[in-house]
């Protein structure tokens, strides 16, 4: 079995939109259907090719490295990285997850108990209603607070700290679609240029 088609590929929708992460050997079958196209950056920008031009191209332009090629007894193909959906326009449907860099943005990067604008090295999450009091990990527990302020309430409610919240914390609305793309998938130096890095992330744990 050619270990390369156990490779991660990026799926993009009609859009150019990040929508999937697949094995390699599902996004040669959607190839071969004539249901996406490779997209490969060359020249300062990006193509698409159907499979038979891209095998024209895997002759013209070998791959350096064994796992970027599937090998056949004819020819060898190089990997895709990034596919192009021919029909598929829609995002995928799924829960926002609850993270650290999710919860930065939901609160703009400002202590939800002094109001300072701070950079995210500056912040820490809090549990409004500390775990030792049964508080959960949960969108409506948790805020961005900055480090004086943690120290400050410590583990206690924010009325026993004489501290208060300046707005309530909800489930946001918006749905990051990345995080929900790559989950704990590791990425592609090439996958850059069509995800946002700011949600490369891991989901908070309870």
């Amino acid at each position: 079995m050619d270990v390369a088609l156990d490779q991660s590929v990026l799926v993009l929708n009609r859009l150019w939109q990040a929508v999937n992460v697949i094995g390699a050997r599902r996004a040669f079958g959607l190839l071969a259907r004539g249901h996406a196209q490779v997209v490969h950056h060359h020249d300062d920008d990006f193509r698409t090719y159907a499979l038979l031009d891209w095998m024209d191209f895997s002759v013209a332009n070998p791959p350096l490295v064994p796992l970027e090629a599937v090998h056949t007894p004819n020819r060898v193909i190089r990997l895709p990285r990034v596919i192009l959906l021919s029909f598929f326009d829609r995002l995928p449907c799924k829960e926002l997850k609850l993270t650290r860099n999710n919860v930065f943005e939901r609160d703009k990067t400002t202590c939800q108990y002094c109001s300072r604008f701070l950079p995210r090295e500056q912040l820490n999450l809090d549990h409004v209603i500390p775990r030792a009091y049964g508080g959960k990990t949960t969108w409506e527990n948790i805020v961005c607070s900055c480090i004086k302020c943690n120290s400050r309430k410590a583990n206690r409610l924010p009325h026993e700290a004489h501290m208060r919240l300046i707005r309530k914390p909800v489930k946001p609305k918006w749905r990051p679609v990345i995080s929900l793309v790559l989950g704990n998938q590791q990425h592609h130096e090439v996958w850059k240029d069509f995800l946002d890095v700011a949600y490369w992330n891991v989901e908070l744990e309870e």
